[in-house]
């Protein structure tokens, strides 16, 4: 455990010396420094009644919830992009000659290293997904006065997330010993795959006759990470205060998590320096 908390921290280091964690948390501070300026400038009624325009009974929960959810959404998603960028070189970085040399020489295993790589990535993208939802949830809650702690939690949706997209990075990361395959497969499973999965399970499946495709169309969506249901479903009952449906995508995508980073421990393992 030593040695995986040593490489841990030399990854965020690594990602400070790259500037990688001060951009991110930069373009953070950007975006809550515009939402505190904007909500200076409106009063908390006239953001209830943008929402609320027919003045409706409604909890504050939920009011607060809109309002967090709406900030919170896009800028997830825009930080789950800028997370696969800049994490992507974290492998390909280690693997370098005279870098895995280095690494090699020392009194630690090959495993520790994949693992201290990974934790650390998330640890990085851990940090400024937090600062961003803390700071989000800080400004809504004084503007409104209404105090909801839980709404905290979607850093760890976000995080759990990038975790899933990270474990195949690295499993690519160690296979091509490069970046660029990695990031794009975690940019289209993100964007295009589990969207288009999700979609075609839950609206088209019964439309389908023949027996192959609609087995394989579910058979594809179980085993792709439901990225699309983690930032969709689940981030909007975490953020509204409802009570989570179906745990079924968070289960299936962390077995997806667990056994890339096993096949990445055992291609690491087996590769030649």
């Amino acid at each position: 455990m030593r040695n995986i908390w040593i490489m841990t921290l030399s990854t965020l280091r690594e990602a400070m010396s790259k500037k990688v964690f001060l951009f991110f948390m930069g373009i953070s501070a950007v975006v809550l420094i515009i939402q505190l300026i904007s909500f200076s400038f409106i009063s908390a009624d006239q953001l209830i009644k943008s929402i609320n325009p027919m003045g409706l009974k409604m909890p504050m929960l939920q009011i607060v919830s809109s309002f967090e959810l709406m900030v919170v959404s896009p800028l997830a998603v825009l930080g789950l992009l800028m997370a696969i960028f800049s994490s992507s070189s974290f492998i390909p970085t280690m693997l370098e000659k005279g870098n895995i040399d280095l690494l090699l020489s020392k009194p630690v295993t090959r495993t520790e290293l994949v693992l201290g790589k990974y934790l650390g990535g998330l640890l990085v993208v851990f940090i400024n997904v937090f600062f961003l939802v803390f700071g989000v949830w800080l400004i809504i809650s004084v503007k409104f006065g209404y105090w909801d702690p839980t709404f905290l939690s979607v850093s760890l949706v976000i995080t759990f997330t990038f975790a899933v997209l990270y474990s195949m990075i690295v499993l690519f990361g160690i296979i091509t010993q490069g970046s660029v395959f990695g990031m794009m497969m975690a940019y289209f499973t993100l964007l295009i795959l589990s969207p288009l999965l999700f979609a075609a399970k839950d609206k088209f499946l019964d439309l389908i006759n023949n027996v192959f495709l609609k087995n394989l169309i579910k058979g594809c969506y179980y085993i792709v990470p439901k990225t699309s249901e983690l930032m969709g479903n689940i981030l909007i009952s975490i953020t509204s205060g409802k009570t989570i449906e179906s745990f079924q995508p968070v289960i299936t995508s962390l077995v997806f998590l667990i056994l890339m980073l096993v096949f990445s421990i055992i291609i690491f393992r087996k590769k030649d320096f």
